[in-house]
């Protein structure tokens, strides 16, 4: 079972995760977390990091920004494997998708979200047995 973090202010991020991802979280391929800010998403973390493989973060949010929590999580969890961090960026940001390679996003994805191209990303992700 892969565990992903989704971190996001708004709320109605988490029903449309549970109806995209339906099926797969009853099959027990995926378990979602949720945030709703920076904060929450570092004590979260505090209490379940060897758990969680994919952090997926907006980037603006009030209060601590995607971009300083990713700081922090690079900061914080060194160790490997350390987990994999998806930022969710405003189509167009180009300054914000530069500034997040540079402190060690793995991947991107633009809003609004393209569930199909996320469940192939993580499908990519999901380890195969031999």
């Amino acid at each position: 079972m892969m565990k992903i973090l989704v971190v996001d202010d708004e709320a109605d991020v988490r029903t449309l995760f549970e109806q995209r991802f339906r099926r797969e979280i009853r099959s027990g391929q995926f378990a979602f977390s949720f945030a709703y800010s920076g904060e929450e998403a570092l004590d979260y973390l505090h209490a379940h990091a060897s758990e969680v493989v994919l952090i997926l973060s907006d980037i603006n949010m009030p209060g601590m920004s995607g971009l300083e929590l990713l700081r922090h999580i690079r900061e914080e969890y060194p160790a490997p494997p350390p987990p994999q961090v998806m930022m969710i960026t405003a189509y167009g940001d180009q300054e914000s998708h530069d500034q997040a390679l540079r402190l060690g996003a793995n991947d991107f994805l633009t809003k609004p979200v393209d569930f199909a191209a996320l469940k192939a990303k993580l499908a990519a992700m999901e380890p195969h047995e031999n």
